[in-house]
């Protein structure tokens, strides 16, 4: 028959790497064009070590590909990434599945941490605030928080806050600190969103430097507080220290779906109808041993923005009931002497009434309702 044409090479050798990766070698133009072969006419046994040096470098750049953190790209040869796990503050991904949900693991940007070192206090008052409220922690601290107001007894005001985006108010707050001394702040960004965070952080400092306090009043800073009342009448002090206490205005309810809500949930963060019973944020009060309790619990439980409510889910899984307490009102009540005596708590008071109220209160003692 005819003769035969002259066996040609390849127009390419595809190699096969390791991890699916792939090398293909292609003809080299020659430079006068035409095409050469890329394996010209070898001995087998050259052509075999040829190869197979070709197959050590391209699995030495696939190496050094997978183990580099940027992707890598070289001469037409694309090798696959692998993303290399990186052990996060908490752990490693070999502990992945034990690591709290919350771990809660903010600075302190400013802390009070030896305010119950010289003694240890009946009552920790827990206040949450913004930084823009200096005219709010002034009036408590000259009205009701005022830490010196009961002579034999120990009290310790602090006033919670995160971090603010303004760097003029997180300076003027850090003056105000090192005036007072009763400002505990934390770097998270303080929102109306993250007030579970700030009560979690107050929860955190007493657990960590007041453990030995006997109990903790956590409120907001436009409440007025009746101390009279809430020392000697509801937390008595020459009574047993309770435990596991918790105590406040109770609510029974269940989420808002509607996203307009201030307090809307939605339904894939809390999937059931109905909240477990939790007191008012407005103002509710606990033994210390509590504080402890709730925060460990709050690692491993789902946060949710309405702080109140998931501290009632805390106490849930704590199996603490909250005790309901007429005395706590979480709205605003128009002033009278003979009503606000009866009182623990009162919503929504301004700097100014604060003052008002307070000034007559003390004064007259003396009157009889």
């Amino acid at each position: 028959g005819p003769p035969r044409p002259p066996a040609r090479a390849p127009s390419a050798i595809d190699v096969r790497l390791p991890r699916g990766g792939s090398l293909q070698l292609r003809h080299i133009g020659r430079p006068h064009g035409g095409l050469a072969p890329a394996f010209p006419a070898l001995s087998p046994v050259v052509s075999c070590l040829y190869l197979l040096t070709v197959v050590c470098w391209a699995s030495a750049l696939w190496y050094l590909s997978v183990t580099r953190p940027s992707s890598s790209y070289m001469g037409g040869l694309s090798l696959p990434l692998r993303q290399s796990g990186k052990p996060g503050k908490n752990g490693t991904l070999g502990n992945m599945r034990t690591r709290s949900l919350n771990p809660h693991d903010f600075d302190y940007l400013i802390n009070e941490d030896r305010k119950c070192e010289a003694e240890v206090p009946f009552l920790v008052i827990l206040i949450s605030t913004t930084h823009k409220e200096f005219d709010a922690r002034q009036a408590i601290r000259e009205t009701w928080g005022d830490e010196s107001a009961f002579a034999d007894m120990r009290i310790v005001t602090l006033f919670l806050l995160g971090r603010n985006a303004d760097a003029v108010l997180n300076q003027m707050v850090e003056q105000e600190s090192q005036i007072f001394h009763d400002i505990v702040v934390e770097d998270f960004v303080d929102s109306y969103h993250n007030l579970t965070l700030k009560t979690m952080m107050g929860m955190r400092w007493v657990a960590t430097f007041c453990a030995k306090a006997q109990y903790v009043l956590k409120t907001d800073s436009d409440i007025f507080v009746n101390m009279e009342n809430l020392i000697f009448t509801l937390l008595k002090p020459a009574t047993k220290p309770r435990r596991r206490y918790f105590t406040g205005y109770v609510i029974n309810g269940g989420p808002i779906r509607d996203m307009r809500s201030k307090w809307y949930m939605p339904r894939d963060l809390y999937p059931d109808s109905k909240y477990p019973p939790f007191c008012s944020g407005t103002g509710y009060v606990f033994s210390a041993d509590v504080a402890e309790l709730v925060y460990n619990t709050s690692q491993h439980t789902r946060l949710l923005h309405l702080e109140d409510v998931y501290v009632g889910v805390c106490l849930r899984k704590l199996g603490i009931h909250p005790f309901q307490n007429s005395g706590f009102n979480h709205w605003k009540m128009a002033y009278s002497l003979c009503r606000y005596r009866r009182i623990v708590t009162v919503h929504q008071i301004s700097p100014e009434e604060m003052h008002r109220i307070w000034n007559d209160m003390t004064s007259k003692k003396h009157l009889k309702c």
